[in-house]
C-alpha cells in the first residue's frame, strides 16, 4: 500500500498543486443581471399591474418554448435580424432562442389553425445585442404581450389596444407621457410618391425610424450616402416625415394633392381618421399624437404602428418636453400567420408589447431615490415565544396558522430572546407577533402584538385566525 500511495503522490506532484485550480469568474453573462428580493419585489408589483389589466380586456393566456427553429425565426425581423441567437446543432434541428413573442404567436395560430383569439403572453426573450444596460437594453429581459388575432371591423381592436397602453402607463404613474401613431401604408404611399424604389422602401423605413434618435441631416444623410437614394427623393420624404399632429393633420393630408392619388396612403389616412374618432371615444387623444416619422424597424407589420415615449420637462424652459426613451409599441401585422399557414390562410392581427424592462428600471431608480423601504415578503405574523422550552406549541401553533392559509413564520431557534423575535419583525415590515407563554397556554388565548404601535390584546385560540386577518386586510 506505502509504494502504491507513494507513487500516487509523484503522480499528483507532477500535476501540479492547488494552484492548477481553475479560478472561477463570478459573473452574469454578458446583457443579463441578477434580481434581488427588493428588485423582485418592484418588479412584481408592475406585472401585477400589467396583468390586471390585460385580464380586464378579456385576455387569455398562452405560453411557447424559448427556443424555436431556426426557419420560423429567419426573414421575419428586417435588418435585427443579425441579433437572433443560434443555438449549436442539436440532435438534427437548428434552433434559435426566440427574439420576440409576436412570431411564436403567429407560428402557435397557424399550427393550431386559430382564426380568432385574445391573448396575453409574459417571457423572456433573447437578442445578441450590444446592450447599453444601463438604458434597460438587455440580451435577456422580459415582453409584455397583448394581442388581438381574427377579421373584425376596422380599427376597432387597434383602439383597444392603445387605450390598454394608456391605462397601463397611467396606472404605473411613470410621469408625462405619449403614444405615436402612425401607418406603414401611409409611409409607403409616402416613399412611392416621393421616388423611393419598392426595392428600396423597407431599408429607407429603417432609416426614418432613427428620426427619435438623430437630427433630420443625419437620417438624410444615412438614406443618400449609404442607402443610395436620390437626393431629390430624401428631400421630397423629409417634407412629409417631419410632421406630426391629430385630425387636422389627416383630413390636410387626405387633401394633399399628391398623396390622395396613392391608393395605399390614401386607405392607411381613412383608417387613421376612424382610429382618431375611437380615440376620442375612449377619451385619450390628448396623449396621442399621428407622428409620420414613425416607422418601427420590424418588416412584418402592415398598418397601423404606434410607439409610447416617457416625456422629460426640460429643467429651464418647461413647455419643452423631450423623450427619454420607448417603454411600449406595437402595430398591425395581417400577414406573418399567413407565412406560417401551408395555404397561405391570412388572420389579421394587432397587438402591443410593454417595455417592462425600461419601466422597471425607471421605478427602481425611483424607488432608490425616495429611499422608500420595500417588503420583499407578504408574512402577515411572526409566531413568538416568551420563555424558554416553548417550541413545540410555536410549532403546534404555526401549523394552525399555515394551514388556515395565513402567511407566518417562526424563528429557527429552540429558545429565542423576545427581543431578538421582535427586531426580525421591525427589520422584514411583520406587521404583528402572536405571543405563546404558559399562562396564555392555560386560558386557552393568545397574545397578539402590533409591532408598530407595541399595543397587545389577548385573542382566543379559535378567533385568532379571524383576528389576523381582519388587521392584515386593513
Amino acid at each position: 500500500i506505502a509504494k502504491e500511495v507513494a507513487k500516487l503522490l509523484e503522480m499528483k506532484a507532477q500535476l501540479g498543486g492547488d494552484e492548477g485550480k481553475h479560478k472561477f469568474v463570478l459573473k452574469t453573462p454578458k446583457g443579463t443581471r441578477d434580481y434581488s428580493p427588493k428588485q423582485m419585489a418592484i418588479r412584481e408589483r408592475v406585472f401585477n399591474a400589467i396583468i390586471t389589466c390585460f385580464k380586464r380586456h378579456g385576455a387569455e393566456v398562452i405560453d411557447t418554448p424559448v427556443f424555436e427553429l431556426k426557419e420560423t425565426l429567419t426573414g421575419k425581423y428586417g435588418e435585427d435580424s443579425k441579433l437572433i441567437y443560434d443555438l449549436k446543432d442539436q440532435g438534427g434541428e437548428l434552433l434559435s432562442l426566440r427574439y420576440d413573442l409576436t412570431v411564436p404567436f403567429a407560428r402557435y395560430l397557424a399550427m393550431n389553425k386559430i382564426t380568432n383569439i385574445k391573448r396575453y403572453h409574459i417571457a423572456k426573450v433573447y437578442r445578441r445585442d450590444n446592450p447599453a444596460m444601463t438604458r434597460g437594453r438587455y440580451r435577456e429581459f422580459y415582453q409584455c404581450d397583448f394581442d388581438i388575432a381574427g377579421q373584425f371591423d376596422p380599427m376597432i381592436p387597434d383602439a383597444e389596444c392603445l387605450k390598454i397602453v394608456h391605462e397601463i402607463l397611467s396606472d404605473l404613474q411613470l410621469g408625462d407621457f405619449l403614444i405615436k401613431v402612425n401607418d406603414r401604408r401611409i409611409l409607403d404611399g409616402v416613399f412611392a410618391v416621393c421616388g423611393v424604389p419598392d426595392s428600396k422602401f423597407r431599408t429607407i423605413c429603417s432609416s426614418v425610424d432613427k428620426l427619435d434618435k438623430m437630427p433630420w441631416e443625419e437620417v438624410r444623410s444615412e438614406m443618400v450616402g449609404e442607402k443610395g437614394l436620390s437626393p431629390e427623393a430624401a428631400d421630397r420624404i423629409g417634407e412629409y416625415v417631419q410632421l406630426h399632429g391629430g385630425l387636422e393633420l389627416i383630413e390636410q393630408l387626405l387633401q394633399d394633392p399628391k398623396l390622395s392619388q396613392n391608393k395605399l396612403a390614401k386607405e392607411g389616412l381613412g383608417d387613421m381618421k376612424l382610429l382618431f374618432e375611437y380615440l376620442t371615444l375612449f377619451g385619450i387623444t390628448g396623449k396621442v399624437s399621428f407622428d409620420l416619422s414613425l416607422a418601427r424597424g420590424l418588416d412584418y407589420y402592415t398598418g397601423v404602428i404606434f410607439e409610447a415615449v416617457l416625456l422629460q420637462q426640460e429643467k429651464d424652459h418647461v413647455e419643452e418636453s423631450v423623450s427619454v426613451g420607448s417603454v411600449a409599441g406595437g402595430g398591425r401585422y395581417d400577414g406573418l400567420v399567413g407565412m406560417f399557414d401551408p395555404k397561405g390562410r391570412k388572420v389579421p392581427c394587432v397587438g402591443v408589447s410593454i417595455g417592462i424592462e425600461r419601466i422597471f428600471s425607471i421605478l427602481e431608480q425611483r424607488v432608490e431615490a425616495s429611499e422608500e423601504k420595500i417588503r420583499t415578503t407578504e408574512t402577515q405574523v411572526l409566531v413568538a415565544s416568551a420563555q424558554k422550552k416553548l417550541l413545540e406549541e410555536r410549532l403546534k401553533l404555526i401549523a394552525e396558522l399555515w394551514d388556515a392559509g395565513i402567511k407566518a413564520e417562526v424563528l429557527y431557534k429552540k429558545n429565542p430572546k423576545l427581543l431578538n423575535q421582535l427586531q426580525y419583525c421591525e427589520e422584514t415590515g411583520i406587521p404583528l407577533v402572536a405571543i405563546v407563554g404558559e399562562q396564555e397556554l392555560k386560558d386557552g388565548v393568545v397574545k397578539l402584538r402590533d409591532v408598530a404601535t407595541r399595543e397587545e390584546v389577548s385573542v382566543r385560540r379559535e378567533s385568532l385566525v379571524e383576528e389576523i386577518r381582519m388587521r392584515t386586510s386593513r
